[in-house]
């Protein structure tokens, strides 16, 4: 172990890191200590209850010793072999994952996280079609390196613009509250509003030439950008708008899947099968850096006879894969993926109370443990609180306050995220809220009045 005192460690981390996200000179990163269940501890013993899954992947909670535990005796045994050998928990996770995963995805390349599972899963959509085109959303985010921030929909592609992917064309997503279509007529039925959604990517596959599309990738239930849960019926669309043109769908379950939002993945909600699936954070509940490719057998065998021409050094690390492995038989031995229906259901009922309460909550969604509030300067324009792509005042002194009482989550710029771990009991939610509630008279005095 490190001899260190813990007052050293935010300044010598802030000498010698660039961090993410960040300007560098107001970086003011929490120096953790330790971690357990949903919470975790700074190096002078407060605590903070995580409602954000540190970075929306410790599904199963901290500090699980059934995990730790077996990725030590992987780390004893053998901790670490060449990707192209085979090894006990790369057979072992392969088929744990074929039980779990839409049906018809049998076959798996594992990755280091979501950003490259996407692009591989682009690679192998470009091989198989011979189409080099992939449709995207713009409230979509797909990762952060060069190939995965062009696929991004969002402002965080626009600081390393022109990005090296060609060929990413971004469509609207049916974003019920913010309808581009739909400002002047909100009251139409969800089935209209999911065909006009439909019919506007159908134009889209028109303009582009479906010769030309190789697959379209979408967030099933789209994360960090709004928590834009499908309407009913728009997933189905999707697939068959695939199968009419012979493109591609690919999942984007990196932060929906896992038991996030009440079932194993999102797709499974609206019963809709990928060809390609991604996953990353929930598979290892953020103890191990594992991502995975999932798709249909016939893909892969794209492969047969030419290389797959790509690798990583860390492809299927056995540490990793012993961290997935002892991840999803703890989702299974403690019923977590059942947890995060039922406690998902108290969240949504703890978040339509705050709509009655705060003028400045303008709406609330959520799916399982997934959820969001849109903070609102006036409810009847829908003006957001901070603008789209920044931050604000209101936003900034609302979260400084859920930090100082000890609730940890994410704020991305009018919007409060609620994705705690998968463990949560009504009374940590009960906790949570009860701080959030007030944090939210903040923003409530920013609004405009009647």
């Amino acid at each position: 172990m490190i001899e260190l005192p813990d007052s050293e460690i935010v300044a010598l981390s802030k000498e010698h890191t660039l961090w993410t996200w960040s300007a560098q000179a107001h970086v003011s990163p929490i120096p953790v200590k330790k971690a357990k269940g949903v919470y975790f501890w700074d190096v002078d013993g407060k605590r903070y209850l995580d409602m954000n899954s540190m970075t929306m992947c410790v599904n199963i909670g901290h500090g699980n010793e059934r995990v730790i535990e077996a990725i030590c005796e992987q780390a004893r045994e053998l901790p670490y072999v060449g990707p192209g050998m085979a090894s006990k928990p790369r057979a072992a996770l392969g088929k744990l994952l074929s039980e779990i995963v839409p049906e018809g995805l049998t076959k798996f390349l594992f990755t280091l996280g979501g950003a490259d599972a996407n692009e591989n899963a682009v690679k192998c959509a470009r091989a198989y079609t011979g189409k080099h085109k992939i449709l995207t959303r713009y409230r979509s985010y797909h990762g952060a390196t060069y190939g995965a921030v062009a696929l991004t929909g969002d402002p965080r592609r626009s600081a390393w613009e022109p990005t090296v992917m060609p060929g990413v064309v971004h469509f609207l997503d049916p974003y019920r509250y913010r309808s581009t279509f739909h400002r002047t007529n909100p009251h139409i039925s969800e089935a209209e509003f999911t065909k006009d959604y439909l019919n506007h990517l159908e134009e889209i596959i028109t303009y582009e030439g479906p010769d030309t599309i190789a697959a379209v990738l979408l967030e099933t239930v789209t994360g960090t950008n709004g928590i834009i849960i499908p309407p009913e019926g728009y997933l189905q669309g999707v697939r068959e708008l695939c199968d009419k043109y012979k493109i591609l769908y690919i999942a984007d379950e990196v932060m929906s899947g896992f038991g996030r939002t009440g079932e194993w993945f999102a797709v499974n909600h609206w019963n809709v099968k990928p060809d390609i699936m991604t996953m990353a954070k929930g598979l290892t509940s953020g103890y191990a850096p594992l991502g995975c490719v999932a798709m249909r057998p016939e893909i892969a065998a794209t492969f047969d006879e030419k290389p797959f021409e790509g690798g990583l050094t860390y492809n299927a690390h056995p540490i990793s894969l012993a961290a997935a492995i002892a991840n999803i038989e703890v989702m299974r031995q403690d019923r977590i993926v059942e947890n995060a229906k039922e406690s998902g259901r108290v969240m949504a009922d703890m978040l339509a109370e705050l709509v009655e309460r705060h003028p400045s909550v303008g709406e609330v969604r959520s799916i399982g443990l997934f959820g969001i509030v849109e903070v609102v300067k006036d409810r009847k324009t829908r003006q957001p609180m901070a603008p789209f792509g920044k931050n604000s005042p209101e936003m900034t002194a609302l979260k400084k306050y859920l930090l100082d009482k000890g609730i940890y989550l994410y704020t991305h710029w009018h919007t409060i995220l609620l994705i705690p771990p998968l463990i949560i009991t009504p009374d940590e939610l009960t906790e949570a809220f009860t701080i959030i509630d007030k944090a939210l008279e903040i923003t409530d005095q920013a609004t405009v009045k009647e």
